[in-house]
């Protein structure tokens, strides 16, 4: 098609431009289209509902039970290198992962006992550590871990419809960022994360994995559950290491990143923290299972990595061919994965704004937008895994090692705080609980250090470097809050306001209405006013001069000539002379500039840039105050 209609790009990019314009110049009306109509605050707790576990475990578990399709393939493609000997090792390295899920859910549980009104690893390590910078590496590595859940989630799914439509892969980072935009918008528009309409998706995709290993034994009674597709069990082939294994172990645990989701949403249970236990037993037994069945059938398949087709993709078709039920693994799969990453832009913003209410984060991230969501929050964590989606080319496996270490650091941090919490209250099985935890924290810590150690080279080291840097960061806010704080701080019994001395500056360009409309309104201030205009020739000033004396001088005219034709410069000399003139001071320099407000959105590009230049130049100055006079145009 670019062959046949060569013209078609720059159409494209004149198109794209024009619709950047619009959208610049009438930001308030495609807002509205994209967005919705704003909603008042009392609306805020009348869209969230109490769920019965049932419903809140696929909700809640989206996260968690989508990287079913991801987990298992991700720990066998570090191993795939050394040939078909070792894909035995998928079910030893599933099994482990498994282990280490079920040891997790046990101690997220006591965490649901300890904090019933939710605690994830940011509360859990503030309520329990002394030194911020605890709960804030608590808080950095779940927000990074947030970030490559999104980029990891919509990648995967793209790369299961590529598996199932070749012609997309291509496209794959494309269609990547654009599902981040649309989920962006969507949750810019409050669809709320508790709507029970997002439970069908992931249940469509659990019945869907349910069916694929039902099958599988179906057909491994069939035709024997030793095929002639089946590796052979327990072969060591050449080159295999226990450093492999474990690098392949660290990416199979993958699958596990979204399980203190639960344990943040206690208050979305409609029976409390029994609901939530319910959900973490539930969600337990079906990823265990499910990660279990998958990784057998692909043993017994024999089933090889593809950077171009799926493992799952490559089951479901020996099953079932390409038929409706292969259709339908296949949409479920990238549904739910596109989902995980629609739960994250809840997590995300939220967590960001309870850091941001301790004064660790910008305090942007704290506000509510028009549809009630913390929307600034969801527009960085949008833009930052598009960002990665990009530079790693919506590559899962490539993606994969900066992945879960953060999950891992957290799920750390909050077993330690767990622990010095029953040895702080010492309730009923207190040290039951606190052995629990301990044990979950050595074991979260020793996977996180195996992270850190097997894919390192791979680009776990940008992990490792952004963590400590993010938390260096947001001390680094807090302090900058807190020297604002106490620098804003006034005595209220002796600090009273006083009038001060203010001259106003009027730019002049010549005369005419909106020289008039300025001058007057500077004269209605009440202070002294200063015309002053730039020439840049004597016979253009001479002008000005004579004109302004016609006019029946207003006010003071200055002029100043530059040869060099700039207003900056000459602009700032005049400013910098009044600052230091000697016995007429003014506290305040008010600088008046004209801007125009034409009535069509094209037009603005036409007006306004050297009033833009001049306020851009003049805000480093401390004592200069600049008003925008606006002029608006009748056609």
């Amino acid at each position: 098609m670019v062959k046949a209609w060569p013209w078609i790009h720059p159409v494209l990019i004149f198109a794209a431009s024009m619709a950047v314009l619009y959208a610049a110049f009438n930001f308030g009306a495609v807002k509205r289209f994209l967005i919705g109509r704003p909603m008042r605050t009392r609306e805020l707790n009348a869209a969230h509902n109490k769920l019965v576990w049932l419903i809140a475990l696929p909700i809640l578990s989206a996260d968690l039970y989508s990287s079913v399709a991801y987990g298992p393939e991700a720990g066998i493609t570090e191993l795939a290198h050394l040939g078909d000997a070792v894909k035995w090792l998928v079910l030893p390295i599933t099994a482990a992962t498994v282990c280490l899920l079920f040891m997790l859910i046990v101690s997220y549980i006591m965490g649901v006992l300890a904090y019933p009104n939710g605690g994830g690893a940011y509360a859990i390590a503030k309520d329990n550590f002394k030194k911020p910078w605890v709960s804030l590496l608590a808080a950095s590595a779940l927000l990074v871990d947030y970030v490559l859940t999104v980029a990891v989630s919509v990648s995967a799914g793209i790369q299961a419809m590529a598996s199932a439509y070749p012609v997309l892969a291509p496209y794959a980072t494309t269609l990547s960022i654009l599902c981040v935009l649309i989920i962006l918008i969507v949750n810019l528009r409050g669809v709320s994360e508790s709507a029970t309409i997002f439970a069908w998706p992931t249940f469509v995709f659990m019945l869907s994995m349910v069916t694929l290993i039902v099958t599988g034994f179906v057909d491994e009674m069939r035709h024997g559950f030793t095929q002639s597709t089946t590796p052979a069990f327990g072969t060591v082939p050449h080159g295999l290491s226990i450093l492999l294994i474990l690098k392949a172990f660290s990416s199979a645990c993958s699958a596990l990143t979204g399980i203190e989701t639960i344990s943040n949403a206690v208050p979305v249970f409609r029976e409390g923290e029994r609901g939530a236990i319910k959900a973490y037993i539930g969600l337990g037994v079906i990823t265990g299972g499910t990660l279990l069945g998958f990784a057998y059938h692909l043993y017994v398949k024999g089933v090889s990595v593809n950077p171009h087709n799926t493992m799952l993709s490559q089951l479901a078709g020996l099953y079932f061919g390409h038929g409706i039920i292969y259709q339908i693994i296949i949409w479920s799969t990238f549904i739910v994965l596109i989902m995980a990453a629609n739960s994250t832009f809840t997590g995300f913003p939220q967590l960001a704004a309870l850091v941001a209410t301790d004064r660790f984060l910008p305090r942007s991230l704290n506000i509510r937008g028009d549809r009630l969501g913390y929307s600034n929050g969801m527009i960085v964590l949008a833009a930052l895994s598009a960002l990665l989606i990009e530079a790693f080319n919506a590559q899962t496996n490539a993606l994969i090692p900066l992945y879960a270490i953060g999950v891992f650091v957290a799920f750390t941090v909050a077993q330690i705080g767990l622990a010095r919490r029953w040895f702080r209250v010492k309730d009923a099985f207190w040290k039951t609980k606190a052995g629990i935890n301990i044990f979950g924290a050595v074991i979260t810590a020793l996977v996180a250090a195996i992270f850190a150690v097997t894919k390192f080279q791979d680009g776990a080291w940008i992990v490792l470097i952004v963590l400590p840097l993010l938390v260096l960061a947001a001390l680094s806010i807090r302090r900058h809050y807190d020297h604002v704080a106490k620098e804003l701080r006034i005595d209220l019994k002796t600090m009273r306001p006083s009038s001060h001395r203010v001259i106003s500056v009027v730019l002049v360009s010549g005369i005419h209405r909106v020289v008039l409309n300025t001058v007057e309104f500077a004269k209605s201030l009440g202070t002294d006013v200063i015309a002053l205009y730039v020439g840049f020739d004597d016979e253009s000033i001479e002008k000005m001069k004579e004109k302004w004396e016609e006019w029946g001088e207003p006010c003071r005219l200055v002029t100043i000539k530059n040869e060099y034709r700039s207003l900056l410069s000459p602009l700032s000399r005049f400013v910098k002379m009044l600052e230091t003139a000697e016995g007429h001071k003014p506290d305040h320099i008010h600088l008046l500039i004209a801007q125009f407000v034409p009535r069509r959105w094209w037009q603005y590009i036409l007006h306004n840039q050297t009033a833009l230049l001049i306020r851009a130049w003049m805000i480093r100055h401390k004592e200069v105050v600049i008003t925008t006079v606006p002029y608006h145009l009748s056609d």
